[in-house]
């Protein structure tokens, strides 16, 4: 593989569209720097320019201005080479229903130039858990099956990136935890990851490090670790012994009783969990049980598009 540092480079990336007399700016100076080897999470609501940039690397959108470098080659400079450099797996079905998953793959390797003694096929079938249907009409194959071959079909190439919108849209439990589990697989083999997703969970299972579109521009970007500390409440349970009224000292705290389950919201960067088990201590508040409560990315995200 080739001496880079970022498998996508891009800087103050603009896309503007024109529709009869209005101006739609798609991405406004968007900056982005997917480290290689990493798994990477673009994520965003509808409309907020995920698919214009994934777009803009496969050369199906022309940006309107801005450097965009993938595995180190810039596309403007030599389209053809970056094209190689990397796969992608859209989010749309977009599979002929006449050919069958082998002759799907042996076509994409044919186009790309890949002799027939050098192809994956039967390898990349296998690993994608389609070898039972390698003869099947793409037609018969269930959703989610297709949508493991749309990912088969990106990686005949072996290409160093590989970017998916919505890997496991419209997937089943089980199939998601599969195709998670393949995607850790090609990263721990070299290959770098960037994913669009709505299932935040999905991201937060996978991803390194994060970025957060809204409007076109970016809102966030950080590792998730510390866009997850960008949410400071915490919420903690106790089970408690037996009811009893909760004295002035817990008050300050927003908190709820339910029968015998107190439930504390507080803020983990001016009170410890340890400072709220020594009040109840003091208040001679049994309890049996504790129960606390992460921040998600969800929350997170919510968070970062009301601002």
């Amino acid at each position: 593989m080739s001496d880079y540092k970022y498998s996508i480079d891009a800087e103050n990336v603009n896309k503007i569209y024109f529709k009869k007399s209005n101006k739609i700016e798609a991405l406004i100076n968007f900056n982005i720097k997917i480290k290689k080897n990493s798994i990477y999470g673009l994520l965003g609501p509808n409309g907020a320019g995920k698919s214009t940039f994934i777009n803009i690397l496969g050369g199906l959108v022309k940006k309107s201005n801005g450097i965009v470098k993938i595995c180190g080659i810039d596309i403007d400079q030599d389209s053809k080479k970056s094209k190689f450099k990397i796969g992608i797996v859209p989010q749309e079905l977009n599979i002929d229903p006449f050919f069958s998953p082998v002759e799907l793959l042996e076509l994409q390797a044919g186009l790309y130039g890949i002799p027939k003694n050098k192809r994956k096929t039967e390898e990349i079938l296998d690993n994608l858990k389609l070898t039972d249907q390698r003869n099947a009409y793409a037609r018969t194959l269930s959703g989610g099956m297709r949508r493991r071959l749309l990912i088969a079909k990106a990686l005949v190439h072996s290409p160093e990136m590989l970017i998916l919108d919505e890997p496991t849209a419209g997937v089943d439990i089980d199939i998601r935890s599969s195709v998670w589990n393949y995607i850790k697989k090609i990263n721990n083999s070299g290959t770098t990851i960037c994913l669009t997703t709505h299932y935040l969970e999905e991201a937060e299972q996978l991803c390194d490090y994060i970025t957060i579109l809204n409007e076109g521009r970016v809102i966030a970007s950080d590792s998730k670790k510390n866009l997850l500390s960008l949410i400071s409440i915490k919420k903690v349970s106790f089970i408690l012994k037996k009811e009893q009224l909760i004295p002035n000292s817990v008050k300050r705290f927003k908190y709820n009783l339910n029968e015998n389950i107190l439930n504390i919201e507080y803020d983990k960067n001016k009170t410890s969990l340890n400072e709220i088990i020594k009040l109840l201590d003091q208040e001679k508040i049994e309890f049996t049980e504790i129960n606390t409560y992460e921040s998600n990315l969800e929350d997170t995200f919510l968070k970062l598009i009301k601002d």
